[in-house]
């Protein structure tokens, strides 16, 4: 039986404890779907989006998911900078 990490274990790690649905409002209230789609070029941003659709293809692809965390990240480090 494995333990879920604690946050002591994992200090450095600026998403540990969001949650993937967290990250995905946040991007569509400060980009909107249509830029969100134009960074990140995937049809669950391009072609009649929605927050489900968006989750279920996020937590099945890896490479999407890593995008989207990233795209998260920056969009923290432009609103400090506004």
């Amino acid at each position: 039986m494995s333990e879920k990490p604690s946050t002591e274990s994992q200090p450095n790690n600026p998403l540990h404890g969001i949650r993937l649905d967290h990250i995905l409002e946040h991007l569509v209230e400060f980009y909107g779907w249509k830029e969100l789609g134009e960074r990140i070029t995937i049809r669950c941003f391009t072609h009649n989006p929605s927050i489900n659709s968006s989750l279920k293809f996020l937590r099945q692809t890896p490479w999407a998911r890593e995008r989207v965390e990233g795209l998260y990240l920056k969009s923290l480090r432009d609103a400090k900078k506004e």
